[in-house]
Protein backbone atom coordinates (compact mmCIF):
# COMPACT_ATOMS: atom_id res chain seq x y z
CA UNK A 1 0.00 0.00 0.00
CA UNK A 2 1.52 3.05 -1.04
CA UNK A 3 0.85 6.66 0.55
CA UNK A 4 -0.54 9.30 -1.14
CA UNK A 5 -1.93 11.93 1.25
CA UNK A 6 1.07 14.39 -0.10
CA UNK A 7 -1.72 14.71 -2.80
CA UNK A 8 -4.44 15.60 -0.36
CA UNK A 9 -5.61 19.34 -0.58
CA UNK A 10 -4.19 19.73 -4.10
CA UNK A 11 -5.92 22.22 -6.11
CA UNK A 12 -7.00 22.71 -9.76
CA UNK A 13 -8.50 25.74 -11.57
CA UNK A 14 -10.62 25.66 -15.25
CA UNK A 15 -12.56 28.17 -16.95
CA UNK A 16 -15.74 27.55 -19.33
CA UNK A 17 -18.03 29.23 -21.23
CA UNK A 18 -21.70 27.45 -21.26
CA UNK A 19 -22.16 26.76 -25.04
CA UNK A 20 -25.33 25.89 -25.52
CA UNK A 21 -24.07 23.18 -28.19
CA UNK A 22 -23.35 21.08 -25.35
CA UNK A 23 -26.75 20.72 -24.33
CA UNK A 24 -28.55 20.38 -27.63
CA UNK A 25 -26.69 17.41 -28.27
CA UNK A 26 -27.16 15.92 -24.63
CA UNK A 27 -31.06 16.38 -25.66
CA UNK A 28 -31.02 14.57 -28.93
CA UNK A 29 -28.93 11.84 -26.89
CA UNK A 30 -32.01 11.63 -24.72
CA UNK A 31 -34.50 11.92 -27.74
CA UNK A 32 -35.82 15.40 -26.89
CA UNK A 33 -37.31 17.78 -29.22
CA UNK A 34 -34.53 20.76 -29.17
CA UNK A 35 -35.64 22.66 -26.39
CA UNK A 36 -34.83 25.92 -25.61
CA UNK A 37 -33.97 26.77 -22.63
CA UNK A 38 -32.10 29.31 -21.05
CA UNK A 39 -30.33 27.64 -17.46
CA UNK A 40 -27.75 24.72 -17.75
CA UNK A 41 -29.72 21.41 -16.76
CA UNK A 42 -29.04 19.41 -13.53
CA UNK A 43 -25.79 18.09 -13.89
CA UNK A 44 -25.25 19.22 -17.26
CA UNK A 45 -22.04 20.52 -15.86
CA UNK A 46 -20.35 17.51 -16.37
CA UNK A 47 -20.01 18.76 -19.95
CA UNK A 48 -18.03 21.46 -19.39
CA UNK A 49 -14.25 21.60 -17.91
CA UNK A 50 -13.33 18.71 -20.12
CA UNK A 51 -9.46 18.02 -19.60
CA UNK A 52 -8.40 18.30 -23.53
CA UNK A 53 -4.90 16.28 -23.64
CA UNK A 54 -2.88 15.44 -26.79
CA UNK A 55 -3.33 11.84 -27.55
CA UNK A 56 0.74 10.76 -26.90
CA UNK A 57 -0.25 12.06 -22.51
CA UNK A 58 -3.37 9.30 -22.66
CA UNK A 59 -2.53 6.35 -20.93
CA UNK A 60 -3.12 2.83 -21.74
CA UNK A 61 -6.70 2.87 -20.82
CA UNK A 62 -7.55 6.13 -22.95
CA UNK A 63 -7.46 8.48 -19.53
CA UNK A 64 -5.11 11.45 -19.16
CA UNK A 65 -1.82 9.87 -17.65
CA UNK A 66 -2.13 9.97 -13.89
CA UNK A 67 0.36 11.86 -11.61
CA UNK A 68 -1.01 15.64 -13.20
CA UNK A 69 -4.02 16.40 -10.78
CA UNK A 70 -5.28 13.22 -9.62
CA UNK A 71 -2.40 11.33 -8.07
CA UNK A 72 -0.39 8.84 -9.60
CA UNK A 73 -2.27 5.59 -7.97
CA UNK A 74 -0.77 2.21 -9.74
CA UNK A 75 -4.09 0.30 -9.92
CA UNK A 76 -5.57 0.60 -13.50
CA UNK A 77 -9.15 0.42 -12.98
CA UNK A 78 -10.49 3.82 -12.59
CA UNK A 79 -14.68 4.05 -12.05
CA UNK A 80 -16.43 7.10 -11.45
CA UNK A 81 -17.91 5.54 -7.84
CA UNK A 82 -20.52 8.52 -6.59
CA UNK A 83 -21.08 11.53 -5.95
CA UNK A 84 -22.90 14.18 -3.45
CA UNK A 85 -24.27 17.31 -5.27
CA UNK A 86 -25.76 20.84 -4.18
CA UNK A 87 -27.11 23.05 -6.56
CA UNK A 88 -26.81 26.52 -4.91
CA UNK A 89 -27.62 28.75 -7.71
CA UNK A 90 -29.14 28.46 -11.28
CA UNK A 91 -26.30 28.55 -14.18
CA UNK A 92 -27.04 30.16 -16.79
CA UNK A 93 -26.37 29.51 -20.38
CA UNK A 94 -23.88 31.75 -22.56
CA UNK A 95 -22.21 32.34 -19.12
CA UNK A 96 -18.66 32.23 -18.41
CA UNK A 97 -18.21 29.40 -15.52
CA UNK A 98 -15.28 28.78 -13.48
CA UNK A 99 -14.39 25.26 -11.42
CA UNK A 100 -12.42 25.38 -8.58
CA UNK A 101 -11.69 21.39 -7.64
CA UNK A 102 -9.60 20.30 -4.55
CA UNK A 103 -8.40 16.59 -3.84
CA UNK A 104 -9.99 16.53 0.09
CA UNK A 105 -9.77 12.62 0.80
CA UNK A 106 -7.44 9.75 -0.32
CA UNK A 107 -8.72 6.64 1.45
CA UNK A 108 -7.44 2.46 1.12
CA UNK A 109 -9.51 -0.21 1.74
CA UNK A 110 -9.09 -3.90 1.13
CA UNK A 111 -12.17 -6.20 1.09
CA UNK A 112 -13.52 -9.37 -0.92
CA UNK A 113 -13.42 -7.45 -3.90
CA UNK A 114 -10.03 -6.67 -3.10
CA UNK A 115 -7.62 -3.83 -2.97
CA UNK A 116 -8.89 -0.28 -3.91
CA UNK A 117 -8.20 3.49 -3.61
CA UNK A 118 -10.94 6.23 -3.57
CA UNK A 119 -10.14 9.31 -4.31
CA UNK A 120 -12.67 12.46 -3.03
CA UNK A 121 -12.33 15.35 -5.33
CA UNK A 122 -14.86 18.36 -3.65
CA UNK A 123 -15.67 20.80 -7.10
CA UNK A 124 -16.79 24.33 -6.56
CA UNK A 125 -18.23 25.62 -9.85
CA UNK A 126 -18.89 29.14 -9.95
CA UNK A 127 -21.39 31.21 -12.63
CA UNK A 128 -19.97 34.66 -12.92
CA UNK A 129 -18.01 34.52 -10.05
CA UNK A 130 -21.42 33.60 -7.78
CA UNK A 131 -21.37 29.99 -6.25
CA UNK A 132 -23.57 27.98 -8.01
CA UNK A 133 -22.63 24.30 -7.85
CA UNK A 134 -20.59 22.19 -5.19
CA UNK A 135 -19.54 18.91 -6.05
CA UNK A 136 -17.70 15.75 -4.27
CA UNK A 137 -16.90 12.99 -6.68
CA UNK A 138 -15.64 9.63 -5.42
CA UNK A 139 -13.19 8.29 -8.15
CA UNK A 140 -12.33 4.35 -6.74
CA UNK A 141 -9.18 2.68 -8.26
CA UNK A 142 -8.99 -1.11 -8.37
CA UNK A 143 -6.84 -3.45 -9.39
CA UNK A 144 -6.98 -5.32 -12.66
CA UNK A 145 -8.29 -8.51 -13.55
CA UNK A 146 -5.94 -10.78 -15.14
CA UNK A 147 -8.05 -13.19 -17.58
CA UNK A 148 -11.42 -11.96 -18.75
CA UNK A 149 -14.48 -12.89 -16.24
CA UNK A 150 -17.53 -14.56 -17.00
CA UNK A 151 -20.92 -13.23 -15.74
CA UNK A 152 -21.23 -14.70 -12.32
CA UNK A 153 -24.15 -15.49 -11.21
CA UNK A 154 -25.24 -12.90 -8.58
CA UNK A 155 -28.31 -13.24 -6.41
CA UNK A 156 -30.76 -10.34 -7.16
CA UNK A 157 -31.61 -7.52 -4.58
CA UNK A 158 -35.01 -8.01 -3.64
CA UNK A 159 -36.99 -4.99 -5.22
CA UNK A 160 -40.46 -6.49 -4.66
CA UNK A 161 -41.31 -4.45 -1.68
CA UNK A 162 -40.17 -1.29 -2.96
CA UNK A 163 -42.70 1.58 -3.66
CA UNK A 164 -42.37 2.58 -7.23
CA UNK A 165 -43.77 6.27 -8.35
CA UNK A 166 -42.61 5.36 -12.25
CA UNK A 167 -40.62 3.16 -13.59
CA UNK A 168 -39.30 3.81 -16.92
CA UNK A 169 -37.30 2.33 -19.83
CA UNK A 170 -34.64 3.68 -22.12
CA UNK A 171 -32.77 2.14 -25.12
CA UNK A 172 -29.40 2.14 -24.92
CA UNK A 173 -27.08 0.61 -27.33
CA UNK A 174 -23.20 0.79 -28.35
CA UNK A 175 -24.36 4.69 -30.63
CA UNK A 176 -25.83 5.61 -27.21
CA UNK A 177 -21.78 5.00 -25.17
CA UNK A 178 -19.87 6.18 -28.34
CA UNK A 179 -22.32 9.61 -28.66
CA UNK A 180 -22.19 10.15 -24.75
CA UNK A 181 -18.16 9.80 -24.89
CA UNK A 182 -17.95 11.69 -27.53
CA UNK A 183 -19.91 14.43 -25.41
CA UNK A 184 -17.63 14.45 -23.12
CA UNK A 185 -14.48 13.67 -24.68
CA UNK A 186 -14.19 10.91 -22.63
CA UNK A 187 -12.05 8.69 -23.64
CA UNK A 188 -11.96 5.85 -21.61
CA UNK A 189 -11.79 2.31 -23.29
CA UNK A 190 -13.91 0.20 -21.34
CA UNK A 191 -16.84 2.42 -23.12
CA UNK A 192 -16.41 1.64 -26.58
CA UNK A 193 -13.49 -1.02 -26.93
CA UNK A 194 -14.73 -4.16 -26.63
CA UNK A 195 -11.59 -6.35 -26.66
CA UNK A 196 -9.54 -3.77 -23.99
CA UNK A 197 -12.49 -4.15 -21.77
CA UNK A 198 -13.25 -7.95 -21.80
CA UNK A 199 -9.04 -8.84 -22.32
CA UNK A 200 -7.59 -6.38 -20.05
CA UNK A 201 -9.62 -5.17 -17.61
CA UNK A 202 -12.10 -7.95 -17.47
CA UNK A 203 -15.73 -6.71 -17.73
CA UNK A 204 -18.11 -8.94 -19.52
CA UNK A 205 -19.16 -6.50 -22.12
CA UNK A 206 -18.90 -2.57 -22.51
CA UNK A 207 -19.33 -0.89 -19.69
CA UNK A 208 -22.72 2.20 -19.08
CA UNK A 209 -20.89 5.63 -18.01
CA UNK A 210 -21.81 6.22 -14.45
CA UNK A 211 -22.55 9.88 -15.33
CA UNK A 212 -25.06 8.63 -17.94
CA UNK A 213 -26.89 6.69 -15.87
CA UNK A 214 -27.49 9.61 -12.85
CA UNK A 215 -28.33 11.77 -15.46
CA UNK A 216 -30.89 9.35 -16.41
CA UNK A 217 -31.85 9.17 -13.07
CA UNK A 218 -32.48 13.29 -12.35
CA UNK A 219 -33.73 13.50 -16.35
CA UNK A 220 -36.66 10.97 -15.29
CA UNK A 221 -37.60 12.59 -12.22
CA UNK A 222 -37.41 15.74 -13.54
CA UNK A 223 -39.78 14.62 -16.54
CA UNK A 224 -42.42 12.87 -13.78
CA UNK A 225 -41.88 16.35 -11.10
CA UNK A 226 -41.19 19.17 -13.20
CA UNK A 227 -42.74 21.26 -10.59
CA UNK A 228 -40.42 20.37 -7.74
CA UNK A 229 -36.83 22.74 -7.77
CA UNK A 230 -33.90 20.18 -7.08
CA UNK A 231 -31.55 21.60 -4.09
CA UNK A 232 -29.31 18.25 -3.77
CA UNK A 233 -28.65 15.08 -5.07
CA UNK A 234 -26.40 12.08 -4.30
CA UNK A 235 -26.04 8.97 -6.31
CA UNK A 236 -23.72 5.60 -5.81
CA UNK A 237 -22.73 3.15 -8.09
CA UNK A 238 -23.19 0.05 -6.98
CA UNK A 239 -23.27 -2.65 -9.82
CA UNK A 240 -21.79 -1.90 -13.61
CA UNK A 241 -24.28 -2.38 -16.49
CA UNK A 242 -23.12 -3.57 -19.54
CA UNK A 243 -24.22 -2.60 -23.00
CA UNK A 244 -26.24 -5.65 -23.29
CA UNK A 245 -28.14 -5.13 -19.94
CA UNK A 246 -31.71 -4.15 -20.10
CA UNK A 247 -32.62 -1.70 -17.22
CA UNK A 248 -35.33 0.64 -15.88
CA UNK A 249 -35.18 3.62 -14.23
CA UNK A 250 -37.33 4.17 -10.86
CA UNK A 251 -38.10 6.43 -8.48
CA UNK A 252 -40.14 6.58 -5.28
CA UNK A 253 -41.30 9.76 -4.41
CA UNK A 254 -42.12 11.20 -1.03
CA UNK A 255 -42.76 14.48 0.45
CA UNK A 256 -39.42 16.44 0.21
CA UNK A 257 -37.06 14.08 -1.64
CA UNK A 258 -37.05 10.42 -3.77
CA UNK A 259 -35.34 7.95 -3.83
CA UNK A 260 -34.02 6.97 -7.61
CA UNK A 261 -32.11 3.84 -8.49
CA UNK A 262 -31.20 1.95 -11.86
CA UNK A 263 -32.94 -1.72 -11.81
CA UNK A 264 -31.85 -4.24 -14.22
CA UNK A 265 -33.91 -6.37 -15.15
CA UNK A 266 -33.32 -9.27 -13.66
CA UNK A 267 -33.34 -7.32 -10.22
CA UNK A 268 -30.39 -6.09 -9.33
CA UNK A 269 -29.65 -2.92 -8.52
CA UNK A 270 -27.00 -0.79 -10.77
CA UNK A 271 -26.96 2.85 -8.97
CA UNK A 272 -28.57 4.34 -6.29
CA UNK A 273 -29.57 8.09 -5.58
CA UNK A 274 -31.28 10.15 -3.65
CA UNK A 275 -32.86 13.59 -4.66
CA UNK A 276 -33.62 16.33 -2.14
CA UNK A 277 -36.46 19.25 -3.49
CA UNK A 278 -39.14 21.30 -2.73
CA UNK A 279 -42.32 22.75 -4.40
CA UNK A 280 -41.15 25.04 -7.45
Amino acid sequence: MENFDAWIGKKEVLNDFTHPRSVSMMQALLNQTENKISELPHLYQWFYFLPIVNSENLAEDGHPKKGGFLPPIPFPKRMWAGSRIEFIEPVLLNTNVRKESEIIKIQFKSGKSGDMYFVTVKHSIFSNDTLAIVEEQDIVYRAASNQPQALKAVTPIAVTEKSYSYKKSFSVNTTTLFRYSALTFNSHKIHYDRPYAMETEGYPGLVLHGPLLATLLLHTFKQEHSDKKISRFEFKAVNPVYDFNTFSICGDVQLNQAELWIEKSDGQIAMKGVVQYHEG
